[in-house]
């Protein structure tokens, strides 16, 4: 899918406390628990449990999680298609840092280890 301005528009304005609960469904009905959607959570942006609960109560938007965020320097090697969207081909940088959070919950979803979805240098040998 083509990305256009009115999508990108739309993802920096989504509410991350919008999405959360869509994260911890899509999760916990496979199997997998809050607190390892919080550890991916942890290890795309640098936030600790704490500062996700604030962002979630403050009801920031996608913009503004994302400026707050210290981004994994291995989110770099997160490809692949999420929602018709191959992340290698998203230009708008945000669009792809939300595109990123979205591939990784889809992977803890389907059952993916743990250290595959974190990039792990293990996981890359």
């Amino acid at each position: 899918m083509k990305e256009t301005p009115e999508h990108n528009e739309r993802m920096a304005k989504m509410t991350f406390s919008s999405v959360f609960p869509h994260y911890i469904t899509k999760i916990e009905t496979k199997g997998r628990t809050k607190n390892e959607l919080l550890q991916v959570i942890n290890w795309l942006t640098g936030f600790d449990d704490k500062k996700i609960n604030e962002l979630i109560v403050k009801k920031v938007n996608f913009e503004i999680f994302f400026k707050n965020a210290k981004l994994n320097p291995n989110s770099k090697f997160i490809k692949g298609t999420i929602c018709g969207y191959k992340i290698e081909e998203i230009a708008n940088p945000l669009t792809k840092k939300v595109r990123y959070l979205d591939k990784l919950v889809d992977e803890l979803a389907k059952g993916k280890k743990m250290e595959k979805i974190l990039r792990s240098v293990e996981s890359s040998k």
